[in-house]
């Protein structure tokens, strides 16, 4: 019971209390203490304060009924708007109801001087202090919502004044549009942005000491920064979001996300997000504010830009392109002056623990590129990985000159440094080189970025679509500490923005579990394109049938299953991409049931060590007895070639075995991309659709090196685990368990590379046939283009099977292939058939003349070679040619003497591939060791 309404009860029983004793009473609130009656007159009720009184800025009644309503729950929202004269607070909620704010025009902290002021004599710089000398400041609560409806509307935080927008992990400040928070469609540019104006250099001050008034872009007038003071302090920005921001004022002047206007280092900005913004991400005007976790996500132009004498300090920054290939432009475009190069103080920011994911945006204007470096700047790269697609642009750039540059002098004087820095694009121009204007070559880039030894370019660094690094990736130790370099830096030994244990945007950052308005409900039910059907093992079922002419994303929380020949887009038409979270299970429930990616089409299938994705079979979902071919497999279809594309040079179409008519593939094209598998199991599948013609695991036909294969699992299938006809796709982290055919086969042209591969037979002596069955072709032994792989690390482990049709065998070579193999472990236990063998003829006359080659590598079998003949039928001693005509080769007598389950025990030094692009320099032989487990958490069938 409230207190009022005790004391309402209480004054009416003391008075039937006094009724009893024959008092007269009258209710008032005048008491008269003379002799006699006692009068109590109540005052007329008056009403309760409302809970907006104290807000800042005005009620805006339309607004919040309207927000109300979208929202499903009660919002106050209070217009704001013009000069702010004193300190002022956003709270995020009144009374528990929540409070958002309507920017109605330019709402600005303190006040700054109009050109006209200064010529009437007016001080440049304006105090924008309190009565008591302190900063006029607008504080904000963590949680608060702020939104504009506008280009006209933005926020200016002026020289003297503070913001202090200190939001949390779990309730951060959140900047954005009316549609966002109407639930309407969001792009950018729907409304300004938020500009911080401090007392830091700029290059473009005054050289003759007077006072600095610089007036920043895209503010109307008198929004002006600059002056003496390197420390200056702005406030703070803290876990805070920014949306839809960069409204168009005029052609080609836009405002960004967050402008920083000559700011000081002791303003401080930590986790600070800007997503979707029209023109840059961040741009740094001079000063010196430095910053930690900045993400950067979908913005249209350049994510960093920087120039006139900026000299902050960045770490922990995460910068992606538009996910859906929209529009972008560079990550870093970073200037000290266009028209004085060198001009003082000069631009030279220290950077560390970048990650640059760009996407295939490309138009006559711009494209989507990485780093650009020009007109002068200077700066300090540690730890920074560049990476894209193969339609991106440029990921590294110097600007080069007439006859010289000083941006390349800089490089090459030591003011711009990279380190332990990796460029791993997937377009052949990880670097374009600064030219003069003759077209001569003023730096070589690649060569000046090797030349620093920690640095490397790579095209495997094992990082998901969200920048996060595999557990086994390069980058997770690649790294320097860079504390040691500045001791503001956070000590790290990775390199990029994350390591593959704490994903720091998690939980605020807009796409990464905040940065909403309200909390949204997760994605339920199936995706458009598939079908609801009966829940499958408790969980919600959706079944994918016929050709997918449009994209499609198979959402988390589901189970799919594969209703017939299932295609990803049409053969070279209706192109489409399937993109599966990870976690995902797709099943199949007959022979019929299979899955192809067409040529010019995509799969996305980006699992984790922690939610691998599964493509198995009915039985195996419902938790019944499995076995190999349950279901049909899966097939990429590229336009990389094959020898067996017609010899004249018309178009290739080459028909897939085991699959529909229709299924085609070959080309010309050996960079092709089909997409990424990362983190796939493949089990039960093979189903035998004639006598000897049984799908495949995964089946590779024409696919190119562009294409993303690492950390997959082809387990019990009925045919071979992987086959590539032709193509150049490589692959790294393969585990191929208890196939009853070939685990590896390739043939017809295949020339890619492949390293950590782990195949072991069944156990107790099930069906098997040979490791790697290797081919180029049956009736033109010495075709081209000739199948001639590179193959390292590969551990085969073979069992007892034996029949008079086959039997479990090691490597056998074939039909003219050609290889290059390098720290194998080939072993197996008694029973198992040979471990080596090349077929007579052309593929020995290749080992003899070293075109075939196997080095430090080891075999320990009952017959570890089969010897053969050349093609002049002369006796070829293959063991003779392995253990003295290679180097670094060696016998053992069992299994135990090279492997411990599936361990590498044998101490052979690996092969040095010196500065390979895909190949690791593994410390060992063999797939796997114990102390480097990247089977662990993700495999089936290792136990």
């Amino acid at each position: 019971m409230k207190l009022m309404e005790i004391f309402k009860v209480s004054a009416v029983s003391s008075a039937l209390i006094l009724a009893g004793c024959g008092g007269d009473i009258n209710l008032s609130s005048e008491v008269d203490n003379s002799v006699g009656d006692t009068t109590i007159n109540n005052p007329e009720p008056t009403n309760p304060s409302n809970p907006t009184d104290n807000l800042a800025g005005t009620p805006n009644t339309t607004l919040s009924a309207q927000v109300s309503a979208v929202l499903g729950t009660e919002v106050y929202v209070q217009t704001i708007s013009g000069a702010i004269s004193e300190n002022t607070t956003l709270v995020a909620s009144a009374e528990g109801t929540p409070v958002f704010y309507a920017i109605d025009g330019a709402l600005e902290v303190g006040q700054g001087t109009t050109a006209s002021e200064s010529r009437q004599g007016a001080p440049a710089v304006k105090q924008n202090a309190n009565a008591d000398g302190s900063p006029i400041t607008l504080t904000i609560e963590p949680g608060a919502v702020i939104f504009g409806n506008s280009g006209s509307d933005y926020v200016v935080v002026h020289r003297g004044a503070k913001i202090m927008a200190e939001g949390t992990a779990q309730d951060p400040i959140i900047f954005t549009s009316l549609q966002d928070v109407q639930g309407e469609e969001t792009t950018a540019g729907q409304w300004g942005g938020l500009v911080i104006l401090g007392n830091a250099p700029s290059n473009k001050c005054p050289s003759d000491g007077s006072e600095c008034a610089l007036q920043v872009e895209g503010v109307e007038e008198g929004a002006v920064f600059g002056g003496t003071d390197w420390e200056d302090n702005s406030g703070i920005l803290k876990y805070v979001v920014v949306k839809y921001a960069g409204y168009e004022i005029a052609p080609d002047n836009e405002l960004n996300g967050v402008t920083f206007g000559g700011v000081g280092s002791g303003t401080q900005v930590d986790y600070l997000q800007v997503h979707a913004n029209a023109d840059d991400g961040v741009e740094f005007f001079g000063g010196a504010v430095d910053v930690k976790h900045l993400v950067l996500t979908g913005n249209k132009d350049d994510s960093v830009d920087w120039d006139n004498g900026y000299r902050g300090r960045l770490q922990h920054v995460f910068i992606q392109h538009d996910v859906n290939a929209g529009e972008a432009n560079r990550a870093i475009e970073a200037d000290n002056d266009g028209s004085t190069p060198d001009k003082e103080p000069q631009s030279n920011p220290t950077i560390a623990n970048m990650t640059i994911i760009g996407n295939n945006f490309d138009t006559a204007d711009k494209d989507s590129e990485g780093i650009y470096l020009r007109e002068g700047t200077a700066g300090k790269f540690y730890n920074v990985v560049v990476t894209g697609p193969e339609e991106m642009g440029e990921c590294l750039e110097f600007e080069g000159g007439d006859s010289s540059s000083v941006t390349v002098d800089n490089a090459n004087s030591g003011k711009i440094v990279f380190q332990n820095s990796v460029m791993a694009c997937a377009n052949g121009e990880n670097f374009k080189n600064a030219k003069a204007a003759d077209d001569s070559t003023l730096l070589d880039l690649e060569a000046w970025f090797l030349a620093e030894q920690s640095n490397s370019v790579s095209t495997s660094i094992l990082i998901d679509n969200t920048g996060v690094p595999d557990a086994n990736s390069s980058l997770i130790d690649g790294g320097q500490d860079v504390a040691l370099v500045d001791g503001w830096f956070d000590t790290t030994s990775h390199i990029g923005a994350f390591d593959s244990e704490n994903d720091w945007r998690q939980g605020w950052a807009f796409g990464f579990g905040g940065g909403e308005v309200t909390a949204q409900a997760p994605v339920q039910g199936c995706p458009m394109g598939t079908t609801a059907i009966t829940a499958v093992a408790g969980q919600s079922a959706c079944e994918i049938s016929g050709t997918l002419t449009s994209d499609l994303r198979l959402t988390a929380n589901n189970i799919y299953a594969l209703n017939g020949p299932v295609f990803v887009g049409e053969d070279k038409a209706n192109s489409s991409t399937l993109t599966i979270d990870a976690g995902v299970t797709i099943f199949g429930r007959s022979g019929n049931d299979y899955l192809v990616v067409s040529r010019d089409s995509k799969i996305e299938a980006n699992g984790t060590s922690a939610n691998p994705i599964t493509f198995t079979s009915s039985q195996d979902v419902n938790g019944e007895e499995t076995g190999s071919g349950q279901w049909g497999g899966i097939v990429l279809l590229g336009n990389a070639p094959s020898n067996k594309c017609p010899s004249d040079g018309s178009a290739c179409a080459l028909q897939v075995e085991g699959v529909e008519e229709g299924a085609v593939f070959g080309g010309t094209d050996w960079n092709d991309n089909s997409g990424t598998l990362r983190y796939v199991v493949v089990k039960h599948a093979g189903y035998e659709i004639a006598p000897d013609n049984e799908l495949n695991g995964i089946t590779f036909g024409g696919v190119g090196a562009a294409t993303t294969v690492e950390y997959i699992q082809v387990h019990e299938n009925a045919d071979d685990g992987i086959e590539f006809f032709g193509g150049a796709v490589n692959a790294k982290y393969v585990v191929l368990t208890a196939n009853k055919d070939d685990s590896v086969d390739w043939d017809n042209g295949y020339r890619g590379n492949m390293q950590y591969v782990l195949v072991k037979h069944a156990d107790n002596d099930g069906e098997a046939n040979r490791a790697i069955e290797a081919d180029n072709d049956g009736s033109t032994p010495g075709k081209e283009p000739q199948s001639n792989p590179t193959i390292a690390n590969m551990t085969i482990i073979g069992n007892g099977f034996d029949t008079a049709d086959k039997d479990s065998e090691g490597i056998y070579l074939r039909e003219g292939t050609r290889a290059q193999l390098h720290n194998f472990v080939v072993t197996g236990g008694a029973g198992m058939g040979e471990c080596l063998e090349l077929e007579a003829g052309l593929t020995v006359d290749q080992a003899v003349a070293s075109d075939t080659v196997i080095t430090n590598s080891v075999f320990a079998c009952d017959e570890n070679f089969k010897n053969t003949a050349d093609s002049s039928d002369a006796s070829f001693d293959l063991g003779n040619w392995v253990l003295n005509a290679m180097m670094d080769n060696s016998t053992q007598e069992n299994i135990s003497d090279v492997l411990s389950g599936i361990y590498t025990t044998d101490a052979t030094q690996a092969y040095d591939f010196g500065a390979s692009t895909f190949f690791d320099n593994a410390s060992h032989i063999g797939a796997v060791t114990a102390d480097n487990d990247w089977t662990a958490g993700w495999t089936v069938g290792l136990e």
